[in-house]
């Protein structure tokens, strides 16, 4: 188990221990995904192509709940790719992560050397 790092940035002390694992990583990734997939599904229901016959402000509160969990769900059972583009962008700059991400791809597996 590491120890945390405290970066001291004048303000105060940040622990990044949690940020050491590329499990971690992989879960910022996949949110990461879920926040823009909900982006997207709001922009489209923000275009409203037909007329709304039963509408209120209380089934446009339960349709963002309902969007919400759709792009959970989304992000996590036919992600985009976005999240973990991401996740291996930022997986570059540390070593010890970006040698996880390269045995846990399971293209890179199999590919001779």
């Amino acid at each position: 188990m590491t120890q945390p790092v405290a970066i001291n940035t004048g303000r105060a002390a940040a622990d990044t221990s949690r940020v050491a694992t590329r499990e971690n990583l992989d879960a910022a990734g996949q949110k990461f995904e879920a926040v823009f997939i909900g982006m997207m599904l709001k922009s489209m229901r923000q275009a409203k192509l037909g007329e709304d016959l039963l509408g209120s402000s209380a089934m446009d509160k339960y349709r963002d709940m309902q969007d919400s969990k759709l792009a959970e769900t989304m992000a996590a059972s036919t992600p985009l790719g976005i999240g973990k583009a991401m996740a291996d962008f930022l997986a570059r700059n540390q070593p010890e992560l970006r040698t996880e991400a390269a045995t846990s791809d399971p293209a890179t597996k199999d590919k001779p050397e």
